[in-house]
C-alpha cells in the first residue's frame, strides 16, 4: 500500500486536511496505468537475427527531435558503415502508454499520480494530523520518533506541536520540537515545551505558535524532536493554513478542461508515434506508462523483448540525449579484449549516497548508499546478464532510477565489472570518449559535425 497518506478527517477546528504526510511504513507499490485503447497498432512484427551488439536507447514519447538527431548522426553513420551495419541493432525504448494525468495535476512531474486535493478548507487553521479520541493512552515513545512530510500545495505553518500524554497535569519535563526542511541542517522552527509553559492542548497534541513561514509546493521536511535529557521520544506535529487558496480553487475548477485537452494531445501523440515507428522501424514500445519513475520498468521490459526476439552477444544501454561513438566502442572491445560471460563494462559510481528528496528521491531502497552502479550515459552487459534480468523481471523491484536499479539488481549476481572512464558521467567532452550525456539536439549535431570533420567531437585543430 502506498505510504503517502491523505488525512481527510476534520479536526477540532472543523477543517479538513489537504496535506499528505509520509509516515515511516512499508514502501509504495509501483505505479501502473492503462494507455489509450488501441495500442496493438504500435507493435509491428519483429524479425529475429544475430548481432554482436544490441543498443537500447531510452527515450521519452515526446522526444521526437532527439531521436531524429540520432538518426541523422551516429545511427546514420552506423547504418552506412560497411563493417558495423550488420553487426549492431539499435532500438529506441518508449513506453506504450502516455500518462493520462496532466502534468499540472500530478503529485510531481516524475510520476503519473493524481494530486488528490478536493474541497480545500480556506482561511482556517488546520491540524496536519491529530490523534483520535479513542487512541489508547500512553503513546509509545520508542515507537514513533519522527514524522516526515511532503507539501503538495504551498502552506503557512502557524504552530508547532508535540505528542505528549500529559494526563491533564502538564509537562513533567522539558521537550524541544524542531521542524526541518529536507536536506537542511538548520531548523526552520523551534518550539520548547516545559512544565511552566505547556502551550495549548488540542486533542492529544500540545501547540505553541511560531513565526509564520511559507512552505512551498513540493517542500519536504521532518519533525524530529529531542528531550532536554537527550532521550528519544515522540515526534511533533504542526498547524497550518493554505496559502493562495483562491488560486488553488481556480486550479481545481479548471481540471476537467485540462484533462480533455490532455487526452486529445495524447491521441495526437499516439498517432505521431505510430507514424514514426512505421517510417523508421526502430522503436520498441514496452507496456509501461512513460514517466521518469517508470524508466527502470521500461528497461526491464526491453530486456525481455531483446531476449525473446533477437540473438546477440552484448547489450549497450544509453539515453536519447547522449553522444555515442560505436566505432570507438568496438575498437575498445578489441583493444581491451572485453568479452566473456557475466560481464559489465561502464563507469561505476561507488558509495553513492541515497537521495530522499527531489527528482532522485528514493522511497524503496533502505540503505544510506547504493551498491556500485554504472552511470547512465552508456554501459554494456553480456547477453547472459540480460537473460537473467529478463527471466527475473517479474520479481525484481524497481527503484528511483534505472542506473541505481541496475546496481542493486547486479549486486545479487556479482558480475565482473570493467571500469572505464571514457563512458562519461557528466556533460563534458573528452577526446576518445565512448559516451557523454545531457545534450540538446543542437549540441548533439555540433558534436557529430566535428567528429565527421576532424575525427574529434571536442575540437578541430587550427589549419
Amino acid at each position: 500500500m502506498r505510504n503517502w497518506l491523505v488525512l481527510l478527517c476534520p479536526c477540532v477546528l472543523g477543517a479538513a486536511l489537504h496535506l499528505w504526510l509520509r509516515l515511516r511504513s512499508p514502501p509504495p507499490a509501483r505505479a501502473s496505468g492503462a494507455g489509450p485503447a488501441d495500442q496493438s497498432a504500435l507493435f509491428p512484427p519483429w524479425k529475429s537475427s544475430h548481432y554482436d551488439v544490441v543498443v537500447g536507447v531510452l527515450s521519452a514519447r515526446n522526444n521526437h527531435e532527439l531521436r531524429n538527431v540520432i538518426r541523422g548522426t551516429w545511427l546514420k553513420h552506423l547504418l552506412q558503415h560497411p563493417a558495423l551495419s550488420q553487426r549492431v541493432l539499435v532500438k529506441f525504448i518508449i513506453g506504450a502508454h502516455g500518462c493520462e494525468v496532466p502534468v499540472e495535476d500530478r503529485e510531481d512531474p516524475y510520476s503519473c499520480k493524481l494530486l488528490n486535493i478536493t474541497n480545500p478548507v480556506l482561511s482556517q487553521e488546520i491540524e496536519a494530523f491529530s490523534l483520535s479520541e479513542d487512541t489508547s493512552p500512553g503513546l509509545s515513545e520508542d515507537r514513533v520518533v519522527s514524522v516526515s512530510f511532503r507539501v503538495l500545495y504551498p502552506i503557512v505553518i502557524t504552530s508547532l506541536g508535540v505528542f505528549y500524554d500529559a494526563s491533564d497535569v502538564g509537562f513533567q519535563r522539558n521537550i524541544t520540537v524542531k521542524l526541518y526542511q529536507a536536506e537542511q541542517e538548520e531548523a526552520l522552527f523551534v518550539a520548547r515545551f516545559s512544565p511552566p509553559s505547556c502551550g495549548v492542548q488540542v486533542n492529544k497534541l500540545w501547540y505553541k505558535p511560531v513565526e509564520q513561514f511559507i512552505l512551498p509546493e513540493a517542500g519536504e521536511g521532518a519533525l524530529p524532536h529531542e528531550f532536554m535529557e537527550g532521550v528519544e521520544g515522540v515526534a511533533g506535529g504542526f498547524i497550518y493554513t493554505i496559502q493562495e487558496g483562491d488560486a488553488l480553487l481556480k486550479n481545481l475548477h479548471s481540471r476537467p478542461r485540462r484533462l480533455n485537452d490532455h487526452i486529445s494531445s495524447l491521441q495526437e501523440e499516439d498517432a505521431l508515434l505510430k507514424e514514426e515507428s512505421s517510417l523508421y522501424d526502430d522503436i520498441v514500445f514496452v507496456d509501461v506508462v512513460d514517466t521518469y519513475r517508470n524508466v527502470p520498468a521500461k528497461l526491464l521490459n526491453f530486456y525481455k523483448w531483446t531476449v525473446e526476439t533477437t540473438s546477440f552477444d552484448l547489450l549497450l544501454k544509453t539515453d536519447d540525449d547522449c553522444y555515442i561513438d560505436l566505432e570507438a566502442v568496438f575498437n575498445r572491445i578489441a583493444l581491451k579484449k572485453l568479452d566473456g560471460p557475466n560481464f559489465w563494462w561502464g563507469n561505476f559510481r561507488l558509495n553513492w549516497a541515497v537521495d530522499r528528496t527531489g527528482k532522485w528521491q528514493e522511497l524503496e531502497y533502505p540503505g544510506p548508499a547504493y551498491p556500485a552502479f554504472a552511470c547512465g550515459s552508456g554501459y554494456m552487459i553480456s547477453s547472459d546478464i540480460v537473460r537473467w534480468l529478463a527471466s527475473n523481471s517479474g520479481r525484481l523491484k524497481t527503484y528511483q532510477g534505472e542506473d541505481v536499479s541496475m546496481g542493486i539488481w547486479m549486486a545479487a549476481i556479482g558480475p565482473k565489472r570493467y571500469q572505464d572512464g571514457l563512458w562519461l558521467c557528466e556533460k563534458t567532452c573528452e577526446t576518445g570518449m565512448l559516451s557523454s550525456p545531457q545534450y540538446s539536439p543542437q549540441e548533439l549535431k555540433q558534436l557529430w559535425k566535428l567528429k565527421e570533420l576532424c575525427g574529434d567531437p571536442c575540437q578541430c585543430d587550427a589549419r
